[in-house]
């Protein structure tokens, strides 16, 4: 199979400086960031303002590199990267269902951001509950370790 080639779209701004400060999961966060869009995807973004959240998709571009096991951050226990949502993994991909609060040019201001400052962005989906939202899920391992929101 060949390589594949994903440019960046933009860049993620936010206050963490180093992986140790990132909250869990954006829906433990409250923080806000931007997300810049490069002006040649700016077109891209017409209509979004319509949209309550977001969901970004990023490199975790600090990543040291895969490791099939890893020590979830909720778990003593090494688990398969599969099963986790760990950035130590062999694409690097992260993803983030954030609130989108504005939309100025090419900048969104969002709130719930859980990613390194410069990360760099992939790709924008809007959220659909109807399509995203699963409310009969099971949760394997993390089940009685997630803490209330």
């Amino acid at each position: 199979m060949a390589e594949m080639l994903t440019r960046p779209i933009g860049i993620i701004h936010t206050p963490y400086k180093s992986r140790n400060e990132i909250p869990i999961q954006a829906s433990y966060s409250e923080t806000t960031g931007e997300v810049e869009v490069f002006e040649r995807y700016v077109p891209g973004l017409k209509d979004i303002e319509g949209f309550s959240h977001v969901i970004l998709l990023y490199l975790f571009h600090k990543s040291p590199g895969p490791s099939l096991l890893v020590k979830p951050f909720l778990d003593s226990v090494p688990r398969g990267v599969f099963a986790t949502r760990h950035p130590d993994r062999p694409n690097p991909i992260g993803l983030s269902t954030v609130r989108l609060l504005e939309r100025r040019g090419n900048m969104l201001c969002v709130k719930g951001i859980d990613t390194l400052d410069g990360t760099p962005l992939v790709d924008i989906k809007p959220y659909v509950p109807a399509y995203d939202q699963v409310v009969d899920a099971r949760i394997g391992w993390l089940e009685g370790k997630l803490r209330p929101k």
